[in-house]
């Protein structure tokens, strides 16, 4: 029997995963005993409001909520995010129209791009990106140009040449960005809406650190702008507003005709979210606003600590006004090694995990990401290993 020929696989059109050979490392020293400490994966480690986890107990002991559920997500959970995004946003949107549930920010971002984007034809993505922004227009079988920006105003006005000449189908972008923790106000969502307007773009804007916000910043949402449903969609997740990450539940908002397309996708995907997990979603959405609060409080304090400790072993760093990460440039003196070297000399010598930039693109190589997902103790322990190592 012949073989299948690889080249027939998606797998083999995506890039290896760098984060993986950093995990390796991780899980290796963690079986030789040595105590790691993990800032390398965004994944939270605070608990899940309690009334969040009660109705999902509460709704699992019913049996009618164990039948398949529905693809774009029960009634009263569109009508939740549609009530959260009035409330905090004052953005109308039409639970029927304009919202679809998906199985967390990935899944609905990876779905949404096979739904809008045709083969070959082009995303702009904004680099350095969180990965899946990049291999979503891969898995599509789209193809992908990278906008490499020093800052917002920057990245505009590239943008701006960049969709003048090559007038993609879909411009990806995200603010609270990751991995650099980069914030616009909404006047640059005006900019990017009138652009999408004259050039006949979608815009898909990834919002998943919307509450994850500091020192007064509030993170506007691309759908506040006039005519933005009209050129639009937003992905929201409650994996960090929440500290709901593995009960993987997301939303894409706005324009309509994108979010009916994408049911249709979806309808042919998957049978929903576990019901109970959406019924717990309402609440969250309905009664939860301060839990969030509570939430971006205790990042912007680990933030501070880790910031902090490293301009006390001279590597200084800017504070980010939102996210759950610290992006910092690789120290003077370690720069020839590139990300990936300088993320493993980290794990072996201070037993402190991070992300290497490259996994976010070659505009990363430069930079490494530490993930706010230890508590300060833990924090300060981590930064007190790479002093040593910094002053070594």
């Amino acid at each position: 029997m012949k073989r299948v020929s690889e080249k027939f696989y998606l797998s083999n059109k995506l890039p290896p995963y760098v984060f993986n050979v950093v995990n390796e490392m991780k899980a290796e020293a963690r079986r030789r005993g040595e105590d790691i400490i993990d800032l390398g994966m965004g994944n939270p480690d605070l608990a899940t409001p309690e009334p969040i986890v009660s109705k999902m107990i509460e709704a699992t002991l019913n049996p009618r909520n164990h039948r398949y559920s529905a693809s774009r997500g029960i009634p009263k959970l569109r009508e939740a995010l549609a009530r959260r995004y009035s409330r905090h946003w004052g953005v109308s949107l039409d639970p029927d129209r304009e919202v679809v549930a998906t199985i967390g920010a990935k899944e609905g971002l990876a779905h949404l791009m096979m739904t809008v984007l045709g083969p070959d034809e082009l995303a702009i993505v904004p680099e350095p990106a969180y990965p899946i922004h990049c291999q979503s227009v891969t898995i599509a079988g789209g193809r992908v140009l990278r906008v490499v920006a020093k800052n917002a105003d920057d990245l505009l006005d590239k943008l701006s040449v960049a969709i003048k000449r090559e007038r993609p189908r879909v411009l990806l972008i995200s603010f609270p960005n990751n991995p650099t923790g980069e914030c616009v106000n909404i006047g640059f969502f005006e900019e990017v809406v009138a652009l999408a307007h004259r050039y006949g773009v979608l815009v898909i804007h990834d919002f998943a650190y919307a509450d994850i916000v500091f020192d007064g910043y509030r993170a506007p949402s691309i759908l506040e702008v006039e005519g933005a449903k009209e050129v639009a969609v937003e992905i929201f997740s409650m994996s960090k507003s929440y500290n709901m990450a593995g009960w993987r539940v997301g939303f894409c908002a706005g324009n309509s005709e994108t979010i009916a397309a994408l049911t249709r996708v979806k309808s042919y995907m998957d049978y929903g979210i576990f019901q109970p997990i959406q019924i717990a979603a309402i609440i969250a959405l309905n009664e939860c606003d301060e839990f969030v609060r509570e939430t971006a409080r205790e990042y912007e304090k680990r933030r501070d600590v880790l910031v902090d400790a490293l301009a006390q072993a001279g590597w200084i760093v800017d504070k980010p006004r939102a996210g759950m990460f610290v992006w910092a440039a690789i120290p003077e003196r370690f720069q020839s090694l590139g990300s990936l070297e300088f993320a493993k000399l980290l794990l072996s010598e201070a037993g402190v995990a991070i992300s290497p930039g490259i996994g976010f693109g070659e505009r990363g190589d430069g930079f490494v990401r530490f993930a706010l997902v230890e508590n300060e103790q833990r924090i300060r322990q981590a930064m007190r290993a790479v002093k040593r190592l910094l002053k070594g």
